[in-house]
């Protein structure tokens, strides 16, 4: 998968409003309403990377969570992280 232009970025980070763009990586910090709540959204998150062969970096510190995207392979940002963006944002609002 070929990383995505500078514009195409910028076009695709306003389909993931709550997500920042850092370097080449989009990144977003969840907070659940306990920390029971953060590990099954974590859960849920990892079922959907496993479907994608995508995989996001998680910090989990108590019920804050914070996700970093990036394809490696591509040197990049790809639709595969926006993507999974999308999904994440999914299953945090079902948490809220």
């Amino acid at each position: 998968m070929d990383p995505l232009d500078d514009s195409a970025v910028t076009r695709k980070m306003n389909d993931v409003p709550e997500w920042w763009l850092e370097g080449h990586e989009i990144c977003r910090v969840i907070e659940a309403r306990d920390f029971p709540t953060a590990i099954r959204i974590v859960d849920e998150i990892a079922v959907e990377a496993e479907k994608l062969n995508h995989h996001p970096d998680i910090d989990i510190r108590w019920r804050k969570l914070s996700f970093a995207l990036t394809t490696h392979d591509a040197g990049g940002l790809t639709e595969l992280d926006f993507t999974l963006a999308a999904r994440i944002d999914e299953i945090a609002a079902s948490h809220a």
